[in-house]
């Protein structure tokens, strides 16, 4: 499972030829889209029934990864689609699974989850043990030439992550803590030098190893507000998900800053090393403003004006915000529809 562009580019055709010299029929599914749909999701389920599907590779970014866990878990298992959504629901077992990712931000193939894009664009989501896939297989090559604004906001994404899982409220612990920490060292040092150098080998390979470690923590402790914000974002108007998260990024940090305040402080000297010796709300203030000019540095434009969101769909961003109740309860303090209404303006 994959998506039309990684097929034209030719990233499949190795993978393809392996598969055929050993003897292994494949069939391809590469109709996978941004931010996927439940109807290309069933499209998939239905082609490897009729195919008699015995395994799944998922081949590309965020949205092909998840929709071939998803694929897998349903073909394997037989059960229908809307008694799974939710926190390990789905208990049943899936086709063998491998994973491959083109981009460094989703961290997909670490995680049990698997998000689709439902009737009236809101997102839901399978999160459940049996997603976990068999293999994952991290191949720097594959991320070469990957174009500035997509390794831009893919790596934000997984910044996001790892940020969002060391804070959450919910489950975090000290082996999520010590994958995030490393995960956040990792992509803040080399994100900008594989936007600068695509092809550069060193930064491609730390921002995809990066990008599996922040994967592997937010797997443990869920991330939170910045993501659950950056939805509506994708369900309404099809923003790219990491696009959509440093959008919301510093809206959400700012109003986490003081329930945050010890955490973020201890995660400062990763992103800005000269903060050492300031107090709590100094180092907060360096993470916050640190972010915030790595994602600039990017090229990335912050404002949702910038991308065409229109001012008065404030109030409707913040409503369908306010269904992200998964990641909401992970938040370190409560955000409200009048919070997110406000948060959404912040960044406009």
């Amino acid at each position: 499972m994959s998506d039309r562009s990684l097929v034209r580019l030719g990233l499949l055709d190795g993978c393809r030829e392996k598969l055929a010299a050993s003897g292994r029929d494949h069939i391809l599914f590469d109709d996978v889209e941004a931010d996927p749909s439940r109807a290309t999701l069933m499209n998939a389920v239905d082609l490897g029934l009729s195919t008699g599907a015995v395994s799944v590779i998922g081949f590309g970014g965020g949205s092909p990864m998840d929709v071939a866990k998803l694929a897998a878990y349903l073909l394997g298992s037989g059960d229908e689609l809307d008694t799974i959504w939710g926190v390990d629901i789905a208990k049943g077992r899936r086709l063998p699974l491998a994973l491959v990712p083109t981009t460094a931000g989703t961290g997909s193939e670490a995680t049990p989850i698997s998000v689709i894009t439902c009737e009236g664009g809101v997102k839901l989501a399978v999160n459940a043990r049996p997603l976990i896939a068999d293999v994952a297989l991290l191949d720097p090559e594959l991320t070469v030439g990957l174009p500035r604004q997509v390794t831009a906001a893919t790596g934000i994404d997984a910044i996001v992550h790892a940020v969002e899982a060391y804070t959450s409220a919910r489950l975090k612990n000290p082996i999520s803590d010590a994958l995030a920490r490393e995960a956040l060292r990792l992509l803040t040092a080399n994100l900008v030098q594989a936007c600068d150098r695509p092809d550069g080998r060193d930064a491609r390979s730390a921002m995809l190893l990066g990008a599996h470690l922040a994967g592997l923590a937010f797997s443990n402790a869920p991330v939170a507000g910045v993501h659950a914000l950056a939805y509506p974002l994708g369900g309404l108007h099809h923003l790219p998900h990491g696009l959509s998260n440093a959008l919301m990024l510093r809206p959400v940090l700012e109003h986490n800053a003081e329930a945050a305040r010890e955490l973020y402080a201890e995660l400062a000297p990763i992103v800005d090393p000269s903060c050492e010796a300031a107090g709590t709300q100094g180092k907060v203030r360096s993470l916050i403003d640190g972010l915030e000019q790595l994602c600039e540095a990017t090229g990335l434009k912050l404002r949702l004006r910038d991308h065409g969101i229109p001012e008065d769909d404030m109030p409707r961003l913040a409503q369908e915000a306010m269904k992200q109740i998964r990641l909401l309860v992970n938040n370190p303090c409560e955000i409200s529809e009048a919070d997110a209404q406000r948060l959404y303006e912040a960044a406009w």
